[in-house]
């Protein structure tokens, strides 16, 4: 494999973590001298020490501290994980890369994380399911609708192909399980509709089911993986416009889920008893579960379809599907109950901007 340096971002985070110690296992083969993370807090960068990986305390907001960071680490690939919302990070770190290649004449590599959210009906996407091989950078371009994620997308995809910079967009669609990094160890949804049913005593649910794309921790990280093996190996991937790679493994429903996490949370006695009832109103729900108003119903009710008609991409191989993930709610309820940190940083994004 081709000796390059990869930095992840959110390194403490939820999937940031999980990438990083999916890179670090046993079956992935990277040098520790290779991989360096990037955290927020000196508390994080501690906790992540112990890998003995290059730990950068790093505000992905400051240009000119992103672009000395990269520059004087010599990355050359970095995986986006830090944020899909604020587009500044990933325009800073792109800019960076830029200048590293400007700098070296060697290729430099941006894996950046979406979210699946913004290809749903309900995300204000009129163009229904998701097709193999569909131009979505072309879409999303003449759709200009202004939704965050879509927006960032276009952003950065211009600017990389302006900086000469490989630029791949992994769309992220609703992860659950628990998280293998040193730091937070829960995703977002779950844990969040777990807390508020226990203190509810009620476990509830939207009046409209969603059939969401979702994908297991464990099988995202090694797609990360996967896909910085192939650029390590020197394959020539699609990338800027025709560069989207949707992350989804399977489908599920909302409301089977539900009642899953009613009959575990019920089995405990964290709950009245397993009836799954119907959120009296958009607001209560917004205050249980920590979330503006105008995002608590799209969270729980967009419906994504990304169909591949040519099987996973890239020769990926998810292990978890729906009924697998059905069968694990007492593991979420467990993990919400021994990991919970307060509401994740993507909450308080959503917040932010509200």
């Amino acid at each position: 494999m081709t000796d390059l340096n990869i930095l992840v971002t959110g390194g403490a985070g939820y999937i940031g973590g999980s990438v990083v110690a999916a890179l670090l296992s046993g079956n992935a083969h990277f040098p520790k001298k290779n991989l360096f993370a990037a955290v927020r807090t000196e508390e994080q960068a501690q906790s992540l020490q112990s890998l003995g990986i290059k730990v950068l305390q790093l505000n992905l907001q400051n240009e000119q501290e992103v672009a000395e960071a990269v520059l004087q680490n010599e990355i050359d690939i970095v995986v986006q994980t830090a944020s899909s919302i604020d587009a500044r990070l990933a325009v800073n770190l792109i800019s960076a890369l830029g200048k590293r290649r400007e700098a070296t004449g060697k290729d430099t590599y941006h894996i950046h994380s979406s979210v699946t959210t913004g290809y749903s009906k309900e995300g204000g996407w009129p163009y229904g399911t998701v097709k193999d091989g569909d131009l979505v950078y072309k879409l999303e371009k003449e759709l200009n609708d202004g939704f965050p994620i879509r927006k960032t997308n276009t952003i950065i995809t211009e600017l990389a192909k302006e900086q000469g910079v490989t630029n791949l967009i992994v769309g992220v669609p609703f992860v659950y399980g628990t998280g293998t990094g040193n730091w937070k160890k829960l995703s977002q949804n779950i844990p969040a509709t777990i807390k508020a049913s226990i203190a509810l005593k009620t476990v509830y649910k939207f009046d409209e089911d969603s059939k969401f794309a979702a994908v297991h921790i464990s099988d995202l990280a090694e797609y990360y993986v996967l896909i910085v093996k192939k650029i390590l190996q020197g394959e020539k991937l699609p990338s800027g416009e025709e560069g989207y790679y949707f992350a989804v493994a399977h489908d599920a429903s909302w409301w089977a889920l539900a009642q899953g996490l009613a009959d575990a949370l019920s089995a405990r006695g964290l709950v009245t008893d397993p009836e799954v009832r119907f959120w009296p109103s958009d607001d209560m729900a917004a205050e249980a579960l920590e979330l503006p108003r105008q995002f608590v119903r799209l969270m729980h009710t967009a419906v994504v379809t990304i169909d591949y008609k040519n099987g996973y991409p890239l020769g990926w191989q998810p292990k978890w599907d729906q009924k697998r993930l059905l069968a694990s709610m007492d593991e979420e309820v467990a993990a919400t109950l021994q990991y919970d940190k307060g509401r994740t940083s993507l909450f308080d994004a959503l917040n932010a901007e509200n």
